[in-house]
């Protein structure tokens, strides 16, 4: 779990608007999956791949409020 924390802060914006699009998708086919009755490859992937999108949101949320700080300390000098 560490590494992927690391993995995500090394990300810019757009690679991981990319990891939330494709975990969306992950998300969307395992959920269908489970609609028409067939069963998952791996069942305990559906909490990982949610947890993995709101990790993500996470830190696009605090790079967003981090660059917004940064926008404000540099109108102030």
């Amino acid at each position: 779990m560490a590494k992927k924390k690391i993995d995500f802060k090394q990300m810019n914006k757009n690679q991981l608007k990319e990891r939330l699009t494709e975990l969306r998708k992950d998300l969307m086919k395992i959920n269908s999956q489970r609609a028409i009755g067939t069963i998952p490859e791996n069942p305990g992937n559906i909490k990982q791949v949610r947890r993995n999108i709101a990790r993500v949101l996470t830190f696009m949320k605090q790079k967003s409020t981090q660059e917004s700080i940064q926008e404000v300390k540099t109108e102030k000098k």
